[in-house]
């Protein structure tokens, strides 16, 4: 096995430098927000181009991009009597009025409800839209006349000068009958909740309606009640039925809806790979056509079609994209139409990013499905497209093209032709906001070392003001030691060379004379990074209280992760938790060989995917694992959702070894060293039955360890005191154990 290769992309500030850091606590991460980091939020361009909005506490102020300076106040809050503070906003699109949300209560993850107010700006007032209840998803029409809703699964319209409410639907029902918005398996795996889409020219809502019947319930008890309640929701676990999803066009004028026909299946039997099983993304490419993406079961085929929505019947007029892979095709990151001039005829393009060349790159397609151009290529991957200027013919990206642990902006024209980097350097972080028509654009750049700094620019990239640089977080980045991150690589016994970096000890002993402890941090799920050069927020703090107790904290991208192309992520393709698990215990073997290292204190934690894999490493490397901590973690890929674990491991009844073979459940009579084990009974995501399960092997096993129940937590395991204490228990295991 190779000697890591220091690539030396920051600087480890010297130990003289340490000599006086103040102690991080746990207190300091979790309650005190003493790392707090200032940020610019809910950024809104304005149609001008020249101005943009953001939400403060106050009020929704205005600001010159040209200046940076701040111009107005848009709205001041302490105007609207009686009302609750204000968590988001959104103009209409003549600027008019103003869409208020207040009052959310979260559902899953990326879902829930609110109030919603309409403020109108000529006349400086609000009037609350929400009367039968808390709503959903709620979408001015691109008129500004009207807006479109989701309440109890059935999907609304209200006219707001009379705000007269008018139902798309009225099938919609728990655990039954979804309209207008998504499942809980869309939301967690396609990232998609709002599931309808008004037409351009505001006269057409599509809307995507979930049939749920078929799907099997899922049962979490809730506790604090004197008889605990019940709670059920829809869950499809690997090689069990969906929902029947169809997509559907209701005419305002009308009133009557149409069937887009997708060949979609019939009924709720498991599909075989050549049927089409899901809808994952739908959007109007102009006032009348619809553009529909459609994927098999296996999620190895996906396809986009076009519907002439202005017809009587609804059947596909184009295919316009296609794409197969032998593993399985991503949903596309970037997926968007435009129109090439103003005029009637003016052509439409679409733009798309695919890894079909081995890489994430862009590529532009005609609405008649021609390749015009592939606009970026290389062997490193499109990250994403934050703004395209269809007037200049040019488009911003970032991408990994300065290594797969940094992210850099670019701009490039259609044609492929005039790329310029617009980051200031290669390392680091680079995301960006642009204005509308992509004059300008507010920046966010930060480094493993160095808190987010908000910038702002005009299109070629020139810096105009430094609006937020988070100079104080910095100054106690320094006072409390948290400056000590390196990252390297080193390379496996099959050859493979893997990022990684390292946290390590105040005062850390660089001539190797001392031996210290190393816990690994590990994720690993599919083309997931973690080795990332950008700020690492609360954990990076805590693993550098963890170092300040003599640890070093070690994180390394095995095989299967993002950023290094398609080949090198889709290798664990229906064999999950083999290569990444060898992965793993060959980072400790490589760790076991340093001289700094004491090769008999080495742990290894991690969350989901990670507590997978932090429980699997322990029962397969049980002779160079001494600890585990394992949070939240999948121990059967039988229990979890079948749109993640089918796109990886192919159905249960085709792949039974790939489920099966690398289940902590097979290795539970392996252990040797200190397991803790962590759950939240309200998990909806990865069930507490993963845990019970793994409980019920290692007792049958004989063996011993440790186990930490957080009743109603769901996978994030937070809320109120909740991860401090969480914290405190890993801290206090490690500390004990490790």
């Amino acid at each position: 096995m190779k000697k890591a290769i220091l690539f030396a992309i920051l600087t480890t500030v010297a130990s003289s430098l340490f000599a006086q850091a103040k102690e991080i606590t746990l207190e300091d991460i979790w309650q005190y927000g003493t790392f707090r980091v200032n940020g610019i939020h809910n950024i809104r361009s304005m149609n001008d181009g020249e101005h943009y909005t953001v939400l403060s506490r106050s009020g929704i102020d205005c600001y010159s991009y040209a200046s940076g300076e701040k111009e107005s106040t848009i709205l001041e809050f302490s105007s609207l009597a009686d009302m609750p503070p204000v968590e988001g906003y959104e103009f209409s699109a003549d600027e008019r009025l103003i869409l208020l949300e207040s009052e959310f209560e979260p559902i899953y993850r990326h879902s829930g409800v609110s109030t919603y107010y309409v403020y109108d700006r000529e006349k400086g007032s609000a009037r609350c839209i929400t009367n039968g209840g808390k709503q959903r998803l709620t979408t001015f029409s691109p008129d500004g006349t009207k807006v479109a809703y989701v309440r109890d699964n059935n999907l609304f319209w209200m006219d707001l000068a009379s705000l007269e409410e008018h139902a798309v639907t009225s099938d919609g029902s728990a655990n039954h009958i979804i309209n207008g918005t998504t499942d809980w398996v869309y939301e967690e795996e396609f990232a998609i909740t709002k599931g309808f889409a008004w037409s351009p020219d505001s006269k057409k809502i599509a809307y995507l309606r979930f049939d749920e019947s078929h799907v099997r319930e899922y049962n979490m008890q809730l506790w604090g009640a004197l008889y605990p309640d019940d709670y059920r929701y829809k869950y499809p676990k690997a090689g069990e039925a969906n929902s029947i999803v169809s997509l559907r066009i209701y005419k305002l004028e009308s009133g009557k809806t149409q069937y887009a026909q997708l060949g979609g299946k019939e009924n709720a039997v498991a599909s075989a790979a050549s049927e089409w099983e899901y809808i994952p993304r739908f959007q109007w490419a102009d006032k009348g056509t619809l553009a529909v993406m459609r994927m098999n079961r296996l999620q190895n085929h996906m396809q986009i079609l076009t519907f002439d929505t202005d017809q009587d019947g609804c059947e596909p007029d184009n295919l316009i994209y296609e794409e197969q892979d032998n593993a399985y095709v991503d949903v596309p990151d970037t997926w968007q139409f435009f129109s090439l001039g103003n005029g009637k005829n003016a052509p439409t393009q679409m733009l798309i990013t695919s890894e079909r060349d081995g890489y994430r790159h862009i590529y532009l397609y005609d609405m008649d499905g021609k390749l015009v151009k592939q606009v970026t290529s290389g062997d490193w991957e499109v990250c994403d497209v934050p703004g395209i200027d269809v007037k200049n013919r040019r488009l911003y990206y970032t991408s990994r093209e300065d290594g797969a642990i940094n992210k850099s902006l670019f701009l490039i024209g259609f044609d492929g032709k005039g790329k310029r980097r617009l980051s200031a350097a290669a390392n680091g972080t680079y995301n960006a906001s642009f204005s509308n028509g992509c004059k300008y654009y507010i920046q966010i750049w930060s480094d493993a070392l160095h808190a987010p700094v908000y910038t702002l620019h005009n299109a070629k990239g020139k810096l105009i003001k430094t609006l937020e640089d988070n100079a104080s977080l910095q100054q106690k980045m320094k006072d409390y030691g948290a400056l000590n991150k390196s990252f390297s690589s080193f390379t496996t016994s099959n050859g493979t060379e893997l990022n990684c970096y390292m946290i390590t000890p105040q005062g850390f002993d660089h001539n190797h004379s001392k031996r210290y402890p190393v816990l690994i941090y590990v994720y690993g799920g599919p083309g997931n990074q973690q080795v990332s050069n950008s700020y690492g927020y609360s954990d990076y703090y805590w693993y550098h209280m963890l170092a300040s107790k003599g640890y070093v904290v070690f994180c390394f991208d095995g095989r299967g992760t993002g950023g290094r192309g398609a080949e090198f992520k889709k290798q664990t393709y229906r064999d999950l938790g083999h290569m990444e698990c060898e992965d793993a215990i060959e980072a400790a073997r490589w760790l076991g060989k340093q001289s700094w290292v004491d090769k008999d204190r080495i742990g290894i934690w991690g969350w989901s995917f990670g507590g997978y894999l932090s429980s699997l490493a322990i029962l397969k490397g049980n002779d160079v694992f001494k600890t585990a901590i394992a949070v939240a973690p999948v121990i059967t890929w039988r229990y979890y959702d079948n749109i993640y674990t089918e796109r990886f491991l192919a159905l249960p009844k085709d792949n039974a070894k790939g489920y099966d073979d690398n289940s902590p459940l097979n290795f539970a009579d392996r252990l040797k060293g200190n397991y803790l084990l962590i759950h939240g009974t309200g998990d909806d995501n990865v069930h507490v039955q993963n845990s019970m399960d793994m409980i019920s092997a290692l007792e049958k096993a004989g063996k011993q360890f440790e186990f930490r129940l957080y009743p109603n937590k769901n996978h994030s395991i937070y809320g109120g005191n909740t991860r401090l204490n969480l914290y405190q228990l890993m801290t206090d295991y490690i500390l004990r154990n490790l």
